[in-house]
């Protein structure tokens, strides 16, 4: 195994986990040269290059921007998701408290199951969503410099998260804030965009590998999932559960009007374009829709329907 033979080189022996850990052996070897300033030495051990390399804040910041030594970049890559949980449960509190409720709610951030399985595996999952919770945190202050810094930052960690920049838009757009609507997504796209023309530059157009493997035709990933998950009784029930509650949190969304919700709906949509294998463990579909689960519960919990407001208050004429 490539991967783990420049682990050895770097580390001595190693010990390998029998299921998880796929993402944090890559993000390791980013992490040694997050820049990719040697790919052939570095790149070239990654199974897609450009996809994984365009998730280049976490390595970023695990290899202290190319400083650290392997040895150090093993232990900050843990030091930085700890840190990111309690940046994001600092962030999702915030969001709770404009809301009316308690900063306690911050803590379904740190339990969300989809941010627990990232931090088993060493993955960029949670420093992506402490950012983008962190950019409505700031679009709820008026602070929009701030919003646009904090979700290109989190779609620089994972590209998914430009959803959340567009339900910001949506949800800006609506409030006939236009000049912020598009901000708030163009912003993150030329991040993206911008990062993916250097990592062209420096490990080539064309790597011989399909770099993207996750998303396909809609509904067809979840209905081979299913067929799969009949002979697993766990999977099969966090599979249905997992769909009724993106289901549930749909309608939420629709009833209300909290940017919370408008940020995250557009992960139900990318839900039904993913392929068999991320919906095939309950684990995988858990973190790649891991904000939804997040403003699902504060949407169930704290956004209270508006009272029906009298009819001769809103027409000022009495019956």
């Amino acid at each position: 195994m490539e991967t783990r033979k420049y682990a050895e080189e770097r580390l001595g022996d190693v010990f390998l986990r029998p299921f998880q850990g796929h993402d944090g052996k890559f993000y390791f070897v980013q992490s040694n040269d997050p820049w990719a300033l040697d790919p052939q030495e570095n790149a070239s051990v990654l199974d897609r290059p450009l996809y994984r390399s365009q998730r280049m804040l976490y390595p970023v910041l695990a290899g202290g921007a190319g400083l650290f030594n392997p040895e150090t970049i093993i232990w900050a890559m843990l030091i930085v998701n700890l840190i990111a949980v309690g940046v994001g449960t600092w962030a999702v509190a915030a969001i709770a408290g404009h809301m009316g409720g308690s900063p306690w709610w911050g803590l379904v951030f740190a339990l969300n199951p989809g941010f627990i399985t990232e931090m088993r595996i060493g993955g960029a999952g949670i420093v992506a969503a402490a950012c983008a919770f962190w950019g409505l945190v700031f679009l709820l202050r008026s602070r929009l410099f701030l919003l646009v810094l904090m979700l290109a930052l989190a779609v620089l960690a994972r590209e998914a998260m430009l959803i959340m920049a567009a339900g910001t838009a949506f949800w800006l757009w609506r409030r006939g804030e236009r000049r912020e609507s598009a901000l708030a997504p163009g912003v993150p796209v030329a991040a993206v965009v911008g990062w993916a023309l250097y990592l062209r530059m420096r490990i080539g157009w064309e790597t011989g590998v399909s770099q993207v493997q996750d998303l396909g035709l809609p509904f067809l990933g979840f209905i081979r999932a299913f067929e799969s998950w009949m002979s697993d009784p766990l999977d099969l029930a966090m599979g249905l559960v997992l769909m009724l509650l993106l289901l549930l949190f749909t309608r939420r969304v629709v009833m209300s009007d909290q940017l919370v919700g408008w940020a995250c709906v557009g992960f139900v949509l990318l839900a039904f374009l993913f392929t068999e294998q991320v919906w095939l463990n309950y684990f995988d579909i858990a973190r790649a829709v891991a904000p939804a689960i997040t403003a699902y519960i504060l949407l169930l919990f704290l956004d209270r329907p508006r009272a029906k407001e009298p009819e001769y208050e809103r027409t000022g004429v009495r019956p």
